[in-house]
């Protein structure tokens, strides 16, 4: 079911898959990463809705998906804080439906790592698991300009006015850290799906999360798996096990 909800008065695109009946059932929010590549922007996030459909049937969960905002047809520009408020907003959505009970949040890439720090600060998020997530943004954080200038080139940045204070903008990078939140997050579970030939985060950043987190954690890695794990049948087999583990 596509629908929208708002997110700072921004719109933003989403979906929503449940499967059939009334009864009440567990909730995922299922978070994309940063897009990569030309019109990334604009592509971002287009297979989650299948995938969502999938988790939904093959888990008996609810599953909400959504783009963050300056991602897709969401409205708004890239910034680590609004991204936090967009994800804040869909735990609210999905907290407040009758039909769900509990809430667990799943992402990939930077997706994963910003579910672990908004879990670590809000304790109505039951588990977390994640997809090649990095523990820091620190390649971020080494040259904000540079990534500033790839967020207007892909478009996830569409207003030349934005941001206001790109200082600001760019500190909030050294300033938000998975790794610290992977540690609040315990005793509640966190899985941590990785490939071993991730191109872009490497699997020292995997590691690094599960002691990070203590004996709440679960890291399965991937033979042979790069970056997109979504793409990966074997790690949303693992997704699907471990949602299936978890007690509502």
């Amino acid at each position: 079911m596509h629908e929208a909800f708002s997110s700072e008065g921004l719109r933003l695109a989403s979906h929503y898959a449940r499967p059939p009946g009334f009864a009440r059932v567990p909730g995922l929010v299922l978070c994309h990463g940063f897009p990569q590549g030309p019109r990334g922007g604009q592509s971002s996030a287009s297979t989650y809705p299948e995938l969502a459909e999938r988790l939904a049937r093959e888990t008996g969960w609810a599953v909400l998906t959504f783009n963050f905002r300056g991602t897709g047809t969401s409205e708004g520009e890239f910034s680590l804080d609004g991204w936090t408020t967009d994800l804040r907003e869909a735990v609210d959505l999905l907290s407040k439906r009758d039909d769900v009970g509990g809430v667990w949040l799943a992402g990939s890439s930077a997706g994963g790592s910003l579910a672990i720090c908004l879990a670590g600060e809000d304790e109505r998020v039951r588990g977390v698991a994640t997809l090649s997530a990095p523990a820091s943004f620190a390649d971020w954080a080494a040259n904000p300009a540079r990534l500033l200038e790839y967020a207007r080139d892909i478009g996830v940045i569409r207003r030349a006015d934005f941001p206001p204070d790109p200082a600001a903008w760019g500190r909030r990078f050294t300033e938000v850290s998975p790794l610290a939140s992977a540690a609040k997050l315990a005793p509640r579970p966190l899985l941590l799906i990785h490939g071993d030939q991730d191109e872009v985060v490497p699997l020292s950043d995997a590691r690094a999360l599960y002691e990070a987190a203590f004996d709440s954690a679960d890291l399965r890695v991937v033979a042979g798996g790069g970056h997109r794990l979504r793409h990966d049948p074997r790690a949303v087999a693992l997704l699907i096990g471990w949602l299936a583990r978890q007690s509502p």
